[in-house]
C-alpha cells in the first residue's frame, strides 16, 4: 500500500472515532454500518424504483424496472458472492429479500400489480 493510502486510511479512521465519540457525548446513536444494514439500503431502494413505495426525494412512486432489476440483480450478486459467509439472520435476510423483490418485479413485468 502506498504512503499516501495508508495516509488517507489513517485519516478515515481518526474522522470515524471522532464522530463516535462525539455522538457519545451528545447522547445520539451513531449508526454503526452492518451487512444487514447494506442489504436493506439496497432492498429499499429496489423497491422505490420497483413503484412499492415512496421516492423519499419526490415524496412520489416513481417506477423504473430497468433500475429495480439492476438492484435485484445486484443483491443477487452478492447472495452469490457471499455464500457461506453470512451468519443464518443475514442469509435468511438477504434470501427473503431477493424472493419478495423477484416477486413484485415480476409481478409488475407483468402488469398484475
Amino acid at each position: 500500500m502506498s504512503e499516501e493510502k495508508k495516509k488517507v486510511d489513517e485519516s478515515w479512521k481518526e474522522q470515524v472515532k471522532k464522530e463516535k465519540q462525539e455522538a457519545d457525548q451528545k447522547q445520539e446513536t451513531y449508526h454503526e454500518p452492518t451487512f444487514t444494514v447494506f442489504m436493506s439500503s439496497l432492498a429499499m431502494q429496489a423497491m422505490i424504483a420497483l413503484g412499492s413505495i415512496e421516492n423519499p426525494a419526490t415524496g412520489q412512486k416513481d417506477k423504473n424496472l430497468d433500475q429495480a432489476r439492476f438492484l435485484i440483480d445486484t443483491l443477487g450478486i452478492v447472495q452469490e458472492k457471499t455464500k457461506g459467509n453470512l451468519s443464518k439472520e443475514e442469509e435468511k435476510f438477504l434470501s427473503e429479500s431477493l424472493y419478495n423483490l423477484r416477486l413484485v418485479y415480476v409481478q409488475e413485468k407483468e402488469g398484475k400489480k
